[in-house]
């Protein structure tokens, strides 16, 4: 795979050191096992995948290499580049500005721009629309596009559902940026509707099979579907395609029972005359995390810390799956952790920051486990373990724990082989 040029800050002693030697030891990613830190006092439990994927590394190195190359001109970022505040923050400080905001409301007028700005694609892609405006102004929307392939694969996947005249169903958050760019992408070739979540897989099963009027459809869906929509005909065929970062689990379940009901409904011999094949369109990184995460779910763990952009929508599904099992607390960066007593985080439910006290346990030994999300640098995960660390006075060193750890996952992989 592609090394790519990231700025070293964003690299870390500790978990960049863990990623490399399980990557070098384990290259076809058949291991899941979680990475163990034993501090004595503190024991981590790391997940095996997590942090910057592929679509990030290149999102950042495209990113930083538009302020290279373009120190005299105005350098705005499209919306987020990734939602991760502190790369953001970053880019800020080296004089990028946002056109708008995660929502696609405008923060700088388009026209503002001239010809000579440069406009930095975010690694979610953008709407046919955007990239209209853009070469209309004289601005190359593809010179500096980090959009990631994944996503773009989507959009292919798209564009062969809608030549076959199957209905495109868009599993992911409608206000989502990336799922805003892959409806814009979709209803170029067919009829588009996005599903939130299975419940919403429910309600539109109830319209397929006439238990809702079709007319409540129109209410049901407002803003979700593509215009002309017209539920007796456009419901016939479909096929789903999911925004990357989404639960793989629910992306399969949404899938598997809507084929189901097509099946029932249009009494078909092959469902594929009702229904598209398309398996689930996630990332490898999506998958790989969600997998990694629920290896962790079996580990004899007190507590799990997810440390990622509170807008991420990867990153909430890893604390959505944690929290099944372990009291779980999603923050941003070691300056959430307030103290020893108090921890401050951010319940993704209610979109709301909350604190915690009490939120490490009293007892001889206590285990964490620790992830993050795909567009959270190491060096902030690494932080958040060195904060913890420092609440522990009597703990191993980290050099002594790391000569340990590489010394076992050496010994391990030599006997396997």
């Amino acid at each position: 795979m592609k090394k790519f040029d990231v700025p070293e800050f964003y690299r870390s002693p500790v978990i960049s050191r863990i990623k490399q030697l399980r990557k070098d030891m384990d290259p076809r990613k058949k291991d899941y096992v979680p990475t163990v830190l034993d501090f004595g006092k503190v024991k981590f439990y790391i997940a095996r995948h997590f942090g910057f994927c592929y679509g990030v590394e290149n999102a950042i190195e495209i990113a930083y290499r538009a302020i290279s190359e373009n120190p005299d001109k105005r350098i705005f970022l499209l919306s987020e580049m990734i939602h991760n505040p502190e790369v953001n923050a970053d880019l800020v400080s080296r004089g990028v500005s946002f056109l708008m905001d995660t929502l696609g409301n405008q923060i700088v007028a388009w026209d503002s721009l001239s010809n000579q700005d440069i406009v930095v694609i975010p690694a979610f892609g953008t709407t046919i629309e955007i990239e209209n405006t853009l070469k209309q102004i004289g601005i190359d929307p593809y010179k500096y596009n980090t959009t990631c392939p994944f996503v773009e694969r989507v959009w292919k996947m798209s564009k062969k559902l809608g030549d076959e005249s199957y209905t495109i169903l868009i599993h992911g958050k409608h206000n989502h940026e990336e799922t805003r760019a892959t409806f814009s992408h979709a209803v170029k070739y067919g009829h588009a509707l996005i599903l939130r979540d299975f419940e919403e897989a429910i309600t539109l099963s109830k319209v397929i099979s006439g238990e809702i009027p079709s007319e409540e459809f129109y209410t049901l869906f407002k803003g979700k579907y593509s215009e002309g929509f017209n539920v007796k005909e456009d419901l016939k065929r479909i096929g789903v395609v999911n925004q990357t970062t989404m639960l793989a689990t629910e992306t399969k379940e949404i899938a598997a029972f809507l084929k189901t009901v097509m099946e029932n409904v249009f009494e078909v011999k092959d469902f594929k005359e009702v229904f598209a094949d398309t398996r689930d369109s996630l990332c490898y990184a999506t998958n790989d995390n969600q997998s990694a995460t629920t290896a962790l779910l079996e580990q004899p763990v007190d507590i799990a810390i997810v440390v990622g952009g509170y807008n991420s929508s990867n990153t909430s599904h890893l604390v959505e799956l944690c929290e099944t099992k372990f009291p779980t607390f999603y923050i941003s960066s070691e300056k959430e952790i307030l103290s020893p007593k108090e921890i401050q985080h951010f319940h993704y439910h209610d979109k709301k920051l909350v604190k915690t006290s009490g939120y490490l346990p009293e007892s001889n030994v206590v285990n964490i486990i620790l992830t993050s999300g795909a567009s959270c640098p190491d060096s902030t995960v690494d932080k958040v373990l060195q904060k913890i660390l420092s609440y522990y006075p009597e703990t191993k060193k980290i050099e002594e724990v790391m000569e340990q750890f590489e010394k076992t996952i050496i010994e391990n992989n030599s006997s396997n082989v």
